[in-house]
């Protein structure tokens, strides 16, 4: 049995983040408008940027009810307990962004911000045809392995007669290089003066695999 290892590092060609907006109001229906103004508007700056429909989609919608927390009013005996007073409702939508112009990137953070959105989250770099970088991580790990099973039987005075078992341990994580990685911010309390440059840095991905050979 031999091992092979390879790595294949690759640029990113795709980034991925998502937005958040909650609104609050007295009734489902306002909350509701509240939030889907404020998203359309998130959207609109999107596809503007020249993201295609088919590379955004909701993660989350949620309506819950708002409670605020009221103390009783103190007297000479003392002070009552408190209580949850329903005063509204939240309604929350999280949207995924996909981008595939990296160019743009600081440029699509820039105009969310721009419209009021409250906070976008999680800008990561990736491979959109990860599985042909995996496929390629493979066949030279396949092949190390093979160069390796060669040399062995030759130093034993052996011949490798037929492959037996093959078993892939490839990893499936993709690491970042460079200054690459996540990015969160929160677009309320900050606001935007200048589209950021993002460096996407690189990925690599790693394949092991072992191979089994009958020798005689």
């Amino acid at each position: 049995s031999v091992n092979g290892k390879a790595e294949v590092v690759s640029i990113p060609d795709i980034a991925t983040f998502s937005f958040g907006v909650t609104e609050t109001a007295k009734t489902v229906q306002e909350a509701q408008a509240k939030a889907t103004e404020k998203t359309n508007n998130a959207l609109k700056a999107v596809k503007a940027g020249g993201v295609a429909d088919k590379d955004i989609k909701t993660l989350s919608y949620s309506i819950n009810p708002h409670y605020e927390y009221t103390q009783g009013v103190c007297t000479a005996y003392g002070c009552p307990g408190g209580k949850s007073v329903l005063t509204g409702y939240d309604v929350s939508q999280t949207i995924e962004v996909k981008i595939r112009d990296l160019t743009k990137a600081g440029d699509l953070f820039d105009s969310i911000g721009n419209v009021g959105v409250q906070n976008v989250n999680g800008l990561t770099f990736g491979i959109d045809n990860i599985d042909t970088v995996k496929a390629a991580a493979r066949a030279k790990a396949i092949a190390d392995a093979k160069t390796k099973a060669e040399k062995i039987a030759k130093d034993l005075g052996v011949s490798l007669v037929r492959i037996t078992s093959f078993y892939d341990s490839s990893d499936e994580v993709i690491y970042p290089y460079g200054r690459g990685g996540g990015v969160a911010t929160d677009m309320m309390s900050a606001k935007v003066a200048a589209a950021p440059e993002i460096p996407k840095g690189e990925q690599k991905v790693t394949a092991n695999v072992t191979i089994t050979y009958e020798i005689k």
